[in-house]
């Protein structure tokens, strides 16, 4: 069967959406054009493409069908304003595949308005690969943000920036955050964070429509450990106190608390907010970060997510 061209599989995609929110979900036109992110009309037109193209038959015809469902579900179960559930590939080994081009699509959406917003971006090998998703724009009126340093712990530039690529790949101006991750002391930290333009770069981060964050984990093969940024004897005592993940350095617990102490007294990066304020987004999927995952989830540290059918069945199961 020949392949449609790109362009025409986007506008299935749409439609099939648009035809779920309507038919299956309930949702009103307006509020179907909300949540797309698209004009009235334009939701009244992709309704009517999801059953001219036998989208909608008794069901939902469509490989998104699931992934419409499981995201719905996921929502309701935890208050989420943001949810995405991209199909899985069972012969992939990836821990990005699907989940980098959906963040990068929700990126591009948010960019696309002339009106000026700030983007927030941590760090890690999950956003990087959303970066390398994001089409050439040229965007002068938005600001791309850091949220966690960009030096690695032997002084170089982290190839695990995210902000720098963005900003790069949009034409944005973007702030960067020039420290490491975690500073090797709590006066080191206090000398660091009293910087001024750590302040502005703090205040800008804060006030970001939408910020996209990796979600790691705390563990014996945690990325801040294989990064060199904390010790093992560090991660095993985030362990005995109960850290299952991580976000931006930011060690939490099953129930999305922050740990007291330890290596969070020198995380350097900006801190979380807890409830998430404006949309904050996870985009993770491996299924090692589940405990991190959920805890995220429960403890609202994020109020939206991007991930797979695997992940998102496992987070629906008690």
């Amino acid at each position: 069967m020949k392949r449609a061209p790109e362009p025409e599989n986007d506008r299935l995609d749409d439609a099939a959406r648009a035809g779920w929110l309507y038919y299956i979900a309930g949702n009103t036109q307006d509020e179907i054009a909300k949540k797309l992110g698209v004009s009235r009309q334009t939701a009244q037109r992709l309704v009517s493409l999801s059953i001219s193209q036998k989208l909608i038959k008794v069901r939902l015809d469509h490989p998104l069908a699931t992934c419409l469902e499981l995201a719905s579900r996921l929502r309701d179960k935890y208050e989420l304003e943001f949810m995405e559930v991209v199909p899985t590939d069972p012969q992939s080994s990836s821990d990005t595949v699907g989940i980098a081009e959906a963040a990068a699509a929700v990126l591009e959406k948010a960019l696309d308005s002339q009106h000026p917003i700030i983007v927030a971006f941590g760090t890690g090998r999950t956003l990087r690969a959303m970066a390398e998703q994001v089409s050439p724009m040229d965007c002068p009126q938005h600001k791309i943000v850091s949220l966690v340093g960009n030096i690695a712990p032997d002084g170089s530039a982290s190839i695990f920036d995210v902000a720098s690529r963005i900003g790069d790949r949009v034409r944005a101006p973007y702030y960067p955050m020039p420290l490491p991750v975690i500073a090797a002391t709590v006066p080191e930290k206090n000398l660091l964070i009293a910087q001024k333009s750590l302040r502005n770069i703090v205040d800008l981060a804060e006030l970001a429509e939408l910020t996209f964050v990796g979600i790691g984990t705390i563990d014996n093969d945690a990325a801040l450990l294989r990064d060199g940024f904390v010790k093992a004897e560090e991660i095993r005592s985030l362990m005995r106190s109960g850290a299952v993940g991580e976000i931006t350095g930011w060690a939490f617990d099953a129930s999305g608390n922050l740990i007291d102490g330890l290596t969070n007294d020198r995380v350097l990066s900006v801190p979380l907010q807890r409830p998430a304020k404006r949309r904050v987004i996870g985009v993770s999927m491996a299924l090692s970060r589940l405990k991190a995952i959920k805890g995220a989830l429960v403890g609202h540290l994020v109020n939206g997510l991007i991930t797979n059918e695997v992940m998102a069945t496992s987070l629906l199961q008690k």
